[in-house]
């Protein structure tokens, strides 16, 4: 990950617009902040949210609130807590999506 050229920059998430996105179940709350080709967020997903593709562009994400389950195309998943994260690279080598029964809200580079 390049971070671009930027000033100095204080985000209060509180004031960023959010935008929706179903997923197969449920629904994705972001805040997203872009600069360049480097997308920062604040995500929401609401009880009982299943993703509705899967993803296998590079992250880092990290567990804020609730639980996090990520399921790996190859059969694998992780279940994440407040205070872990996973980081996966943008070479398609995990393609991944998440769930969680319970609701959860993450910080995701990427």
């Amino acid at each position: 990950m390049q971070i671009p050229m930027l000033p100095f920059t204080v985000t209060d998430w509180s004031d960023v617009p959010v935008t929706e996105h179903a997923g197969e179940t449920g629904t994705a709350f972001w805040r997203t902040f872009n600069v360049g080709d480097l997308r920062i967020r604040m995500v929401d997903y609401s009880p009982g949210y299943l993703a509705d593709h899967w993803c296998d562009r590079g992250h880092v994400l990290f567990v804020l609130e609730g639980e996090l389950k990520t399921e790996l195309r190859d059969g694998r998943t992780y279940r994440l807590t407040p205070g872990m994260s996973y980081q996966v690279s943008d070479f398609g080598d995990a393609p991944h999506r998440s769930s969680t029964t319970t609701g959860a809200r993450l910080f995701i580079v990427d």
